[in-house]
């Protein structure tokens, strides 16, 4: 079956992973959960770990990991039979745990003669643009030394407004980052089903999704044990619609067993592969389409929504209505009448745009006491939902 990988190319998916996994030149973004890195005795699984690095060490082009299991590690070491209960405990409990879990991927990787680098970010880290460029030299300095960075969310200092939410979402953006041509996540679940199978005996595993859209979504809608639900199904299916956006496929593909898993999919095909957009947009509108703190919202009428569709700039003409306190360059929320359309860097603080919503701009002076700054977001700074 055909599958649209990285520049739009459409190649046979078997041939498409086995190149990405074990003969590719691009970078490989590898993403492992606390279900797969943790055993039931609380310990790091590290025979799975080591062999893991044995399998990505083996790859010509740069492998970057996206490693959870800090907390866990943490509370195995406190002797904490519960998860924390409050922001500090977790914040003290991922400080312990992650200098461990630090310590088993690099004693993984110097197995196979390859130097691992610890890097903790955190959301702000992502959606400011300088320290955004800043983590993207960062990390591709270490790939062009042939370091393998290890990245994981830093639950030392990230509060419930600046996180990810999983390390799914931080995996799509890291793949982002660096141009990957490959996400692969690993998983308690074979990968994307047409039902659940914990509650249906018959359903089958999908191979292959080419659109994320109201129906595949919906399937991840109910919560169990096999990865459906919040933190589960849902977030991947989040984590692959940002990295398919930017070019990127993703493999969803079961972790679980002590066997290599990059080899058992190479033999038996189990997995979804979620194809990558043929035409993927522009680094910064990557940028922008992945950003998630909202400091305000737009509302916006028919008119103004059907311009941003074809490629116009949003004026303040056609804004309805002004939600939330934020700067000039503040990311914003845009609605219309039949909900979400996009979002964007507005031009304007929120107390200039509530007094020229609706307005033209040539009653700018009178009403602001100078001429504007033109457009209420340019079309530059402005991203569609697909």
């Amino acid at each position: 079956m055909p599958c649209t990988g990285a520049a739009g190319r459409v190649v046979n998916i078997a041939d498409y992973c086995r190149r990405c996994l074990v003969d590719g030149s691009g970078p490989l973004v590898v993403k492992i959960g606390s279900s797969i890195l943790i055993g039931e005795d609380g310990a790091a699984r590290v025979e799975f770990m080591h062999r893991l690095a044995g399998a990505l060490a083996s790859r010509p082009g740069p492998v970057v990991v996206v490693s959870s299991g800090a907390i866990a590690l943490g509370r195995m070491t406190l002797g904490m039979q519960a998860r924390p209960t409050s922001l500090a405990e977790a914040q003290a409990t991922a400080a312990v745990g992650q200098i461990q879990l630090a310590q088993c991927w690099a004693q993984s990787w110097a197995a196979h003669r390859r130097i691992a680098a610890q890097v903790l970010l955190t959301l702000g880290d992502l959606e400011d643009r300088a320290r955004y460029l800043n983590a993207r030299d960062t990390i591709e300095t270490l790939l062009a030394r042939n370091v393998v960075p290890v990245i994981n969310e830093n639950d030392t200092v990230a509060t419930g407004e600046i996180r990810f939410g999983d390390n799914d979402r931080l995996a799509a953006r890291v793949a982002q980052l660096v141009g990957a041509e490959m996400l692969l996540l690993l998983s308690d679940v074979d990968g994307l089903y047409d039902a659940d199978p914990e509650t249906s005996p018959g359903a089958k595993l999908i191979p292959t999704v080419e659109v994320i859209d109201a129906d595949i979504e919906r399937l991840a809608g109910s919560a169990g044990s096999t990865g459906f639900g919040t933190g589960g199904m849902v977030s991947k299916l989040a984590a692959a619609r940002i990295a398919t956006a930017a070019g990127c496929p993703v493999l969803l593909t079961s972790g679980l067993g002590d066997s290599n898993p990059i080899q058992r999919y190479l033999e038996c095909g189990r997995g979804t592969v979620f194809q990558a957009v043929s035409q993927p947009a522009v680094r910064r509108k990557q940028w922008l389409r992945s950003l998630q703190q909202h400091e305000g919202v737009l509302q916006l009428d028919a008119g103004a929504c059907r311009a941003l569709e074809q490629g116009a700039s949003l004026l303040a003409i056609g804004i309805t209505g002004v939600e939330g306190r934020f700067q000039r360059g503040a990311l914003v929320a845009l609605i219309g009448p039949e909900g979400p359309i996009g979002q964007g860097l507005s031009g304007y603080d929120s107390k200039d745009l509530d007094r020229i919503k609706g307005i033209r701009s040539d009653r700018f002076p009178s009403i602001l006491g100078y001429s504007g700054r033109g457009a209420a977001i340019h079309r530059d700074d402005l991203v569609l939902h697909s």
